[in-house]
């Protein structure tokens, strides 16, 4: 199948031509006109599929409401539609373990087990390339045993350390922190003090405990094969330190001294699509666009809005060094080589055929997508002769 009248963005170029789709991988690029072809993409851009390391979604359609939960499948399929009508072809859903969950809640040993195995089953049936990215609080030791469970049954793609111990990452500034509590959970400002301190006393833990817990899973992931990214990285010793453990990209870093460090380091940087959409972090951290602008930005993560991708990198684009296909990369090439995804992320014959067409009259909305050469996403726009 022909995919013509596009507006390609290359590695280095943006270029009009076609595309052939054969047997799930990319068969041909031409800048000559194709005549007779299956779908016209009125100089659209055709990209490859955007690959998200990080989306948090799924336990926002497993709890769209707070105690209010639906079937996993459910969930499952809405992700899955959600995704691929963004252009996402390659997702990690993100998931965590909390302590102190109990049996059945969101991020419980048992719900977020089953939540990561029925991914694993449903992945054939699924439109998209599901993986999962476990989000492993160094704080909840008791965590490593099921981790390492799930690692060695394949059932895990990605480990991100974390740290939510309010006064560092993410939560630095407590005084915001309360605020935000205060807020989120119609307290009042006294109440949200006392949450704070009482989460600060609950995730401490002696240097020791911390540094066993992250050998243990530094040296679980080099077994397997599993690659680690750092989570909030807010100082320049952290990053050292999660560099010296093997970890080779940090996401979400709170701090410009971090994001330095990171590149002193060669980690690979990565950051939230709503932060670079918006022009500001939501809590107060380090703005994507300040990143970009000072070279420290590699990867755009879906976040929690995979629908902010690419308006988010065409605003990007306008800045890049190396313009659209620059912008671009941070959710395609970038994260395959991050991720070890060498069957992806270029147009490039051979390659998967994970593609999207992107209409940037209309900020970028994705009209059409496939995975592995296969329509995931349509909405009517397109002239679509059949049969395709």
């Amino acid at each position: 199948m022909w995919l013509s009248n596009a507006t390609l963005v290359g590695p280095d170029r943006v270029y009009s031509g076609a595309l052939r789709i054969a047997d799930g991988r990319i068969e041909e690029i031409t800048e000559d006109p194709v005549e007779g072809v299956a779908v016209d993409c009125q100089g659209m851009l055709l990209t490859p599929g955007l690959i998200d390391m990080h989306g948090d979604m799924i336990e926002q359609e497993l709890e769209p409401r707070p105690r209010v939960h639906f079937p996993t499948e459910v969930a499952l399929n809405a992700l899955d539609l959600r995704l691929a009508a963004a252009g996402v072809t390659t997702a990690y859903a993100a998931v965590s373990f909390t302590a102190g969950a109990s049996q059945g809640q969101r991020r419980s040993f048992d719900h977020t087990s089953d939540v990561i195995r029925a991914l694993g089953a449903a992945k054939d049936r699924l439109r998209i390339d599901h993986r999962v990215h476990a989000r492993f609080d160094i704080t909840f030791e008791d965590a490593l045993s099921v981790v390492e469970a799930l690692i060695e049954d394949g059932a895990v793609d990605l480990i991100s350390l974390m740290d939510h111990t309010p006064g560092q990452g993410q939560y630095r500034d407590l005084e915001r922190f309360a605020a935000q509590l205060a807020y989120s959970r119609g307290i009042d400002h006294e109440e949200a003090e006392q949450l704070v301190a009482d989460k600060i006393v609950d995730r401490t833990r002696p240097a020791e405990v911390i540094a066993t817990t992250l050998q243990e899973i530094a040296a679980l992931c080099a077994r397997s094969g599993v690659p680690m990214a750092s989570h909030d990285d807010d100082t320049a010793e952290k990053v050292a330190l999660m560099a010296g453990l093997g970890v080779r990209i940090s996401e979400f870093p709170v701090s410009d001294e971090a994001a330095a460090a990171c590149r002193d380091h060669g980690l690979v940087t990565a950051m939230g699509a709503p932060n670079a959409l918006r022009g500001l972090s939501y809590s107060g951290n380090l703005s994507a666009r300040e990143a970009h602008a000072a070279g420290y930005l590699d990867i755009l993560a879906a976040d929690y809005h995979p629908a902010a991708l690419l308006p988010a990198l065409l605003i990007l684009a306008e800045t890049d060094p190396n313009g659209l296909p620059g912008a671009l990369a941070m959710a395609t090439d970038t994260p395959a080589r991050a991720l070890g995804l060498s069957d992806r992320g270029r147009l490039e014959p051979g390659l998967r055929a994970d593609l999207a067409i992107f209409d940037p009259a209309s900020s970028g909305r994705c009209v059409a997508a496939w995975s592995a050469g296969r329509m995931v996403h349509f909405d009517g726009t397109l002239q679509m002769p059949l049969p395709l």
